[in-house]
C-alpha cells in the first residue's frame, strides 16, 4: 500500500496534511477502497470546534457507514462542498480532489501525537 509521506495518519484511515497554518483531512486509498462506492459525506459546519479524536462526520458507501474522526483540535475553516454533488471523489482522488475539511489547529503539535506513513502501513496490517 502507498501512503503520501507528506502527512499524518490515525489508525481509523485518515490523513491530516499541514499547509502553512491549517491542517487537511480526508481518507486514505485503503480506505476508500474498502468502503467501495462512496456515496454520501457528513461534515461538520463551518466554526465547528473540534476536540482531538473527536468524531466529525460520517461516510456511506453502498457497502457500510464509518464515522470520520480528526487527530488535531481546532476550528473547522472550510468544508470540500464538492463532495455533496459527488462524493465518489473521495473513491478516485482520496489524498487530493476528496479531501473533507480544512482545520485552524488549536494545538498544532497534536500533529506529532499521529501516525507517520511507515506506522500507519504496518497498524493496517498492509
Amino acid at each position: 500500500m502507498s501512503v503520501p509521506t507528506d502527512r499524518k495518519y490515525l489508525k481509523s484511515h485518515e490523513w491530516h496534511k499541514r499547509v502553512g497554518d491549517v491542517v487537511v483531512i480526508g481518507i486514505t486509498q485503503f480506505a476508500a477502497d474498502e468502503l467501495t462506492d462512496v456515496t454520501y459525506v457528513s461534515l461538520p459546519k463551518i466554526g465547528t470546534k473540534l476536540n482531538a479524536n473527536e468524531r466529525f462526520g460520517e461516510i456511506e458507501s453502498v457497502k457500510a457507514t464509518s464515522d470520520l474522526y480528526t487527530g488535531v483540535g481546532g476550528e473547522v475553516l472550510e468544508i470540500n462542498d464538492a463532495l455533496n454533488h459527488n462524493p465518489a471523489t473521495v473513491n478516485t482522488d482520496p489524498f487530493e480532489a476528496g479531501w473533507m475539511i480544512k482545520l485552524q489547529p488549536t494545538n498544532p503539535g497534536d500533529l506529532d501525537a499521529l501516525l507517520d506513513p511507515a506506522a500507519y502501513v504496518k497498524s493496517s496490517g498492509h
